[in-house]
């Protein structure tokens, strides 16, 4: 197989590995595996997902999105503004876009190195309920924004043990088979921090766009607050979450964030063949 073009790319501090795959550059039987081999660190490029662009006969394209692990998901929010804005920089939509995503038809729009992506309509509302991971009992509410998420308000985010403690909620029984996403969330002045530990990941993250979408909607259905909610992620980059609402139902929701591109290059066979 020849060289294959990619771009690295950052949303918020989610980075991922974007190929455009409209003339089938990845051919392989079973491109999970390969996913997991090119988003190894030190090993590979290295990246928390890869993402195929394709062609679509709906939208202006479709994507096909593989965690870290091979897995796949049905949506990432820093991914899709990281598709969206290689997609405009290849000439595959214009600054308005829609395309496809197993979430179902995701909106975007350029601004620079800012996008603005409207996401599919949340569901699966829960409030303050209780969960017992056999070590804790742990107060939480949950949401599902394209992917499910379990968001915890804490004291002190800075201390909280999230590779551990999110790797229990992930897998508990509740959530099972599919799992879940888990989100910690504190105040701060002028808005609210978010961690994240992401499902085929299988760690923290230094940002999650679905993640910080759902705790932007536990927060406003559990206070006052409105539209637009800012949420600080791990890497210290700030993003908006804009919705409207009727009564305990969600809609129009949107994300907003940067999406840089860190480098270009090649994949070679030694970035999968090991």
């Amino acid at each position: 197989m020849n060289d294959i073009p990619f771009y690295k790319m950052s949303g918020s501090g989610n980075d991922f590995i974007l190929i455009d795959n409209r003339r089938s550059v990845v051919t392989f039987d079973d491109p999970s595996h390969f996913a997991a081999q090119v988003c190894r660190r030190k090993m590979s490029v290295g990246a928390d997902g890869l993402i195929l662009l394709e062609a679509s006969n709906c939208a202006d394209f479709r994507w096909r999105f593989f965690n870290s692990d091979g897995s796949t998901a049905e949506m990432c929010g820093n991914g899709a503004r990281c598709a969206a804005r290689f997609a405009f920089l290849h000439g595959m939509a214009g600054e308005k876009m829609r395309f496809e995503t197993l979430a179902g038809i995701i909106g975007a729009q350029i601004q620079g190195d800012q996008v603005k992506i409207r996401m599919t309509d949340p569901c699966d509302l829960v409030l303050a309920d209780e969960l017992d991971t056999g070590r804790e009992r742990i107060a939480y509410s949950s949401i599902n924004t394209g992917v499910p998420h379990v968001v915890i308000e804490v004291d002190d985010l800075e201390n909280v043990d999230v590779a551990s403690l999110g790797r229990r909620i992930r897998r508990h029984a509740r959530f099972s088979p599919a799992g879940t996403n888990v989100n910690f969330m504190a105040p701060l002045p002028g808005g609210w921090a978010v961690r994240t530990y992401e499902r085929g990941v299988e760690d923290e993250t230094l940002a999650c766009g679905t993640g910080i979408a759902a705790a932007a909607l536990v927060l406003a259905a559990a206070t006052s607050l409105t539209s637009p909610i800012r949420l600080k992620a791990r890497s210290g980059t700030w993003l908006r979450v804009y919705f409207s609402r009727e009564a305990d139902k969600f809609k129009e929701l949107f994300l907003e964030g940067d999406a840089r591109i860190v480098y270009r290059g090649q994949l070679g066979p030694s970035a999968w063949e090991y």
